[in-house]
């Protein structure tokens, strides 16, 4: 009694059905190309994309007319409106509102148009600024955010409560992952708007080519970072869509933890730059340590496969090649 098990639903294997059509929502972004890349890797050859002018996801209608006429059995939901603290900060009721838009007019139609199975991602950041580390799943709602992207992350928690109350109550095989903090080919290198990865890529970089003697970091260096490359979510993705059903979110992490000074001495050796690295220790640090528990996603059988330092060569090769600085 007492309706459906949250747990109960079945999937037939999603890698065992590559002439299906696959949504890919957000494929020219980080997350979404890398997915997309791994996918046709695969032999899926019937992914189907729209760009934001194709179909504009904050639009209900729209919305729903694309799924009445395209029918695709798959949805990944990796869309998103993303920015760093200031651009948070900044437009605090963008964040909020163009992020529900986007979850609930694509979970809501992918329901009501019999797609088999939903992947919906979310962010660490959907954690307590307080949370223990490393972060377990059950730290969700235990208490505050982190103020400086709140409006992003109550976004995320509803998209993840949409997928649970969908779930519940329809039976219906929507799941949710939440990466760590990620990089790769088509991260944002912005000088301003940038997380700390792409940000020092592109310092050292420039740094190099200038002939720059110094380059200064904030901060002393001592925290504690994660960092995931996108190839190796995306790998993380195509199996949360073969392996699991269930009604927990699920953490996406590689589980191992740099110090900034470790990532930039590591950036400096990548990128070449031959002067010296200063650190401005009258800077903010953040958070001491940020580190996902991604131990349930490891239990089924998926592990990461990218280093640190084979992933920096291959971003930083990247940059290189689509950055004319």
């Amino acid at each position: 009694m007492g309706g459906p098990n949250p747990d109960s639903v079945s999937s037939s294997s999603f890698l065992n059905d590559k002439s299906a059509k696959v949504f890919v929502a957000g494929h020219r972004g980080l997350v979404g190309s890398a997915i997309v890349r791994k996918l046709q890797s695969l032999g899926f050859a019937n992914l189907v994309l729209r760009s934001h002018a194709e179909l504009d996801l904050t639009r209900q209608s729209d919305v729903e007319a694309f799924f009445a006429a395209e029918k695709p059995r798959y949805v990944i939901l990796a869309a998103a409106k993303v920015g760093g603290i200031h651009a948070n900060n900044t437009y605090p009721a963008d964040f909020i509102s163009i992020n529900l838009q986007i979850q609930n007019n694509v979970i809501h139609s992918s329901f009501l148009h019999g797609v088999q199975k939903l992947l919906f991602l979310g962010s660490s950041c959907i954690y307590p600024k307080h949370a223990p580390q490393p972060i377990p799943e059950s730290a969700l709602l235990t208490g505050p955010l982190e103020p400086t992207n709140e409006w992003y992350a109550i976004a995320k928690i509803a998209g993840i409560k949409m997928c649970q109350a969908h779930r519940i109550q329809h039976s219906w095989d929507a799941i949710s992952g939440m990466p760590t903090n990620l990089y790769g080919p088509n991260d944002n290198f912005h000088p301003e708007n940038s997380h700390v990865l792409p940000a020092l890529i592109r310092r050292f970089h420039e740094a190099k080519v200038s002939g720059a003697a110094e380059v200064v970091v904030w901060g002393s260096g001592s925290p504690l970072r994660e960092f995931l490359h996108v190839d190796d979510l995306a790998d993380g993705v195509v199996f949360l869509m073969d392996k699991y059903s269930g009604v927990e979110h699920l953490n996406v992490g590689s589980g191992k933890e740099v110090t900034i000074k470790e990532l930039a001495e590591l950036v400096k050796e990548v990128v070449g730059f031959q002067g010296k690295l200063v650190w401005d220790t009258s800077k903010p640090d953040g958070t001491p340590r940020k580190l996902m528990d991604s131990s349930k996603l490891l239990s089924l059988g998926w592990e990461p496969k990218i280093s640190l330092k084979d992933g920096l060569v291959d971003t930083y090769k990247w940059y290189v090649q689509n950055h004319n600085v």
